[in-house]
């Protein structure tokens, strides 16, 4: 799994989890979400970006409450563990000695164990035993080691279940890296290349500059090829995300974003635009704007990293649900000011290229700094998420404690990573196409059904080893019934079965 996105030991509250959580969420998908946005029409993409929102968040406290019961069993065994250690040393105590401690409280001796003896020596009307069991009973499930969804597919799923939840991870980190492949190069071919901002449909094969021979598709692929050169080493080695990085990028992000909505609020309130976007699109922009927004939504698999250092917990769902809200209200604001400042069918995939050379922005300086933002952020993630990659592959194809040669671990994964995604990009430039696709199936295979996968065997599994009365902790899921399981996986299947509908059709009419 992807290692953690904040430094070992780390402790924050849950007011900057929610930052951490937001700055998770708020990435790629927000720049291309105009554009899927307004050929949806912005009615019909309202609704079902809300809905999409809603659902996102329930499987997002599934995974939560996974990670308690993940906790929960970790610590459950280690302590079965101290027991199993004790009672041999236990024997070898007289008999005397042994009736006398056994008076007293043990602490290698199973909760469960303890619990049923302080209910059959109380008789008081205040049960302070049970007062204390449930404290022992919270102990246990308080999320506070760190397990990622890969720990958590080895302690709750079989092993088949184990390699199709890897086979989708590696296949959403495959378009993870297609994406930013793409948009770093494209980013660059359009700053650099001779650009007129009322021509938002040139042709990839026209010049790039004049006087010289080189079209517009061969510069982007100039520009790919010194990107997967420079960024694409790194994936040989180990690197990380540090606290400082994440801070210069969460700063780039926020005024990047603030500079592009205040610029379009500006332009519309000083009555300079005119546009009257239609309130519904046609049918065949539906699938693509679904796989846009649970793209734009994602954060599941990161959550352990995030959620396990906030303390306290007490209130984790309240604080997400809130950051929610935001990143919807956020993502809306983004997007409804985009098509009423420009036509839908001249928004770019890249939603910071309409910024360049645009009278909507008139300050160069913030030009170029809008339309570079997804270059610096984008190519800061891209060997992180490289690096994640190639430990999932390794992951599912190596076993852990055999030994290989240096250049299957050194040299064939990290090649096996890089070259698909820089293939694709080759081929396309279509940033929303691959969203899109990486969003509707992967995304949506990751974002709903292994939580309600990941839930459901974390229940059974706890209800096994520890009792059907520990199912119940503080960390909980509010959609605990086992109706929304069934609902979340209905809702997935459909979606899924929805846009493969879509995909063959538009094939076969094409």
């Amino acid at each position: 799994m992807a290692g953690p996105l904040v430094e070992p030991g780390t402790s924050f509250s849950p007011w900057v989890g929610l930052i951490f959580v937001f700055n998770l969420i708020v990435g790629t998908g927000a720049l291309t979400m105009p554009k899927a946005f307004g050929k949806a029409g912005w009615i019909l993409s309202s609704v079902i970006i809300i809905v999409l929102a809603l659902v996102s968040y329930i499987t997002a406290t599934f995974v939560i409450e996974a990670m308690a019961a993940a906790n929960g069993i970790i610590k459950y065994r280690r302590k079965d563990k101290k027991r199993e250690d004790y009672i041999p040393r236990l024997s070898k105590l007289d008999e005397t000695s042994s009736t006398s401690s056994s008076s007293s409280s043990d602490p290698y001796i199973p909760d469960t164990e303890n619990d049923e003896k302080e209910k059959l020596l109380s008789g008081n009307t205040i049960n302070y035993s049970s007062v204390r069991a449930a404290k022992k009973h919270a102990d246990y499930f308080e999320i506070t080691e760190l397990v990622d969804m890969g720990q958590m597919a080895s302690m709750f799923f079989n092993k088949i279940g184990q390699i199709l939840f890897y086979i989708c991870l590696i296949v959403y980190l495959y378009g993870d890296l297609a994406i930013y492949a793409v948009a770093v190069p494209k980013s660059l071919r359009d700053i650099t290349c001779t650009y007129d901002s009322d021509a938002h449909n040139l042709s990839d094969n026209e010049r790039c500059w004049p006087g010289a021979d080189i079209s517009r598709m061969n510069a982007y692929r100039i520009y790919l090829s010194i990107f997967a050169l420079a960024l694409g080493v790194f994936v040989y080695f180990n690197v990380q995300k540090t606290k400082y990085l994440q801070i210069f990028t969460t700063i780039m992000r926020w005024l990047a974003f603030l500079t592009m909505i205040i610029s379009s609020v500006v332009y519309i309130s000083q009555g300079k635009s005119s546009i009257k976007p239609a309130a519904t699109g046609p049918f065949e922009s539906i699938p693509n704007f679904f796989g846009v927004c649970v793209y734009a939504f994602m954060c599941h698999h990161s959550l352990p990293s995030l959620i396990t250092p906030v303390n306290p917990k007490k209130r984790i769902t309240a604080f997400l649900f809130g950051d929610y809200i935001l990143i919807l209200l956020f993502y809306l604001f983004l997007s409804v000011t985009a098509i009423f400042t420009f036509e839908s069918d001249k928004i770019q995939d890249i939603y910071t290229l309409n910024f360049f050379k645009s009278a909507v922005l008139p300050v160069i300086p913030l030009q170029y700094f809008v339309a570079l933002f997804p270059v610096f952020t984008l190519s800061t993630n891209f060997p992180i998420i490289g690096i994640t990659l190639r430990n999932n592959l390794m992951a599912l194809f190596l076993h852990e404690n055999k030994l290989y040669h240096w250049t299957i671990r050194r040299l064939l994964f990290p090649t096996l990573v890089l070259v698909p995604p820089i293939v694709v990009a080759f081929v396309t430039t279509n940033v929303t196409m691959l969203v899109g696709i990486t969003g509707s199936y992967a995304g949506a295979t990751i974002q709903y059904l292994i939580p309600v996968f990941l839930v459901y065997c974390g229940r059974k599994k706890t209800e096994r080893m520890m009792g059907k009365r520990w199912i119940l902790h503080q960390h909980m899921s509010p959609f605990r019934h086992r109706i929304w399981l069934v609902l979340i996986i209905i809702w997935a299947i459909f979606c899924l079965a929805f846009v493969t509908v879509d995909h063959v059709l538009e094939g076969i009419h094409s």
